[in-house]
């Protein structure tokens, strides 16, 4: 006599069907999300192109680097035009040029156009992160 296995289902559920794979976070995105200069760039992506308000970032910039996201979030530098999909991070990666700072670069697809972004990071007394530099395509647009 053979036991058919039991079912893994909530008992409220009626049908087999699974998750599809496209929804299951994979442990290795999830273990870049916790990384500082990915969090950082998606907030800056954000930012910049005009997704989530300036004041998001307030706490985790320095007093320079805030105020220069302040001038520059409105004009939203990374905002894609109706009916082009949004911009895109394709890249993150990063140096630590000491145990303190993070210098992290991101390629970020807009469009047609591929924009670079790049950030400094510097660990606080409190030992958080936050972003002193930003610039975008090469221009310098804050130093703290």
């Amino acid at each position: 006599m053979t036991t058919r296995p039991r079912s893994t289902r909530p008992p409220h559920r009626r049908d087999s069907r699974r998750p599809a794979p496209a929804a299951l976070v994979s442990a290795r995105n999830q273990h870049r999300a916790r990384l500082p200069h990915h969090w950082f760039a998606e907030r800056l992506l954000l930012v910049l192109s005009g997704l989530r308000p300036v004041h998001s970032m307030l706490g985790h910039t320095s007093a320079p680097a805030y105020d220069q996201l302040a001038r520059l979030g409105p004009l939203a530098p990374l905002r894609s035009p109706a009916g082009v999909p949004g911009p895109l991070l394709e890249r993150v990666s990063c140096a630590r040029p000491s145990p303190g700072a993070i210098e992290a670069y991101a390629r970020v697809s807009a469009g047609e156009r591929s924009r670079a972004l790049a950030f400094r990071l510097e660990r606080g007394a409190d030992l958080r992160w936050r972003c002193s530099a930003v610039e975008l395509d090469g221009e310098l647009e804050t130093v703290g």
